[in-house]
């Protein structure tokens, strides 16, 4: 089993920046692509972005390109997302997990879930 932890979460103002945090335990995670997805009131889960288990591959919804920077630390057993010029509809409740099927942007390919951090950003 793994438990994920995300954190980092805030108010903050349209142009701000936040760092959210996933960290892992009862595992490593090391070998698996983890995923960053975020759910607004009354939306669905939708994807945010993905980051490969080396690090060295990502992609992300066009959205949040240029904006946002997924990022591991497998030393640490812990996976990062930088959101840089943020915008009033980037609030959400952003949630890490750790993929295990083939299709990185449905929810339906990621397993162990965290319970969330929120984001609110004010225009």
């Amino acid at each position: 089993q793994v438990q994920l932890v995300e954190s980092g979460g805030g108010l903050v103002q349209a142009g701000g920046s936040l760092r959210l945090s996933c960290a892992a335990s009862g595992r490593t995670v090391s070998s698996y692509g983890m995923g960053w997805f975020r759910q607004a009131p009354g939306k669905e889960r939708e994807f945010v972005a993905t980051i490969s288990g080396n690090g060295g591959n990502t992609y992300y919804r066009d959205s949040v390109k240029g904006r946002f920077t997924a990022s591991r630390d497998n030393a640490e057993n812990t996976v990062y997302l930088q959101m840089n010029s943020l915008k009033p509809e980037d609030t959400a409740v952003y949630y890490c997990a750790v993929r295990t099927g083939s299709w990185p942007t449905l929810t339906m390919s990621y397993d162990y879930w965290g319970q969330g951090t929120q984001v609110a950003v004010s225009s």
